[in-house]
């Protein structure tokens, strides 16, 4: 499958001006000094990509506004969940057990932080199981970058490791995991929560069930 592109919708140098608070001038200085990209319109006109003013927001340390946060996120596939680890035997076991005890829903796997980091921007699961100590990108890493990256779509992360619990949990949930399970994993308590997450997704006017 093809990559979505996040670059969907473009901004005129008075939209910019609008949304960052500043006057039209302002804006059109910006892009002719080339601090912020834009391309011409044949009719002479400056646009911007809503990704490039949040890089260029970004860059500046200046608020971003939070109509931009809906147009760079990209739709999740909310049947698909994929699985990091590089233990091939676990990773395969969570698989079945996802696909068998979970209707319509798909798993996909990786085996190392590279290559979930590919399956997320090409495929947008709506939940990524999440081993720490991985070859390559390490999880939290990965974590990192799913929750500061609007166009992978922002999934859910439940992070899975082996290593100490108490060292653990606090690093990945301050990374931007919404959930966290020590190995030996306990395969029910991962299955529901899984199930809240997918059921929060399906109705978000719902109260957010607190992490137990």
């Amino acid at each position: 499958m093809a990559k979505l592109s996040n670059k969907v919708r473009t901004f005129s140098a008075l939209e910019v001006a609008k949304l960052c608070g500043v006057v039209n001038q302002t804006a059109i200085n910006w892009i002719r000094a080339e601090h912020l990209k834009a391309f011409t319109t044949p009719g002479g006109q400056y646009r911007v990509y809503a990704e490039d003013l949040v890089t260029f927001l970004k860059s500046r340390g200046m608020r971003v506004p939070e109509e931009l946060h809906d147009d760079l996120t990209i739709p999740v596939d909310s049947g698909l969940i994929l699985i990091v680890d590089d233990d091939k035997d676990l990773n395969t076991i969570l698989k079945r057990l996802l696909e068998r005890k979970l209707e319509s829903i798909r798993a996909a796997q990786a085996f190392d932080g590279f290559e979930a980091g590919r399956i997320i921007a090409e495929r947008h699961p709506a939940i990524v199981v999440l081993d720490l100590n991985m070859p390559g990108l390490d999880g939290i890493s990965l974590c990192k970058k799913i929750r500061s990256d609007e166009s992978l779509g922002q999934p859910d992360v439940i992070a899975i490791t082996g290593v100490s619990e108490e060292e653990a949990r606090p690093q990945m949930m301050n990374a931007g995991a919404n959930a966290f399970f020590a190995k030996p994993l306990n395969f029910e308590a991962l299955l529901s929560k899984i199930r809240i997450l997918i059921d929060e997704r399906e109705n978000p006017s719902r109260e957010e069930n607190p992490e137990s």
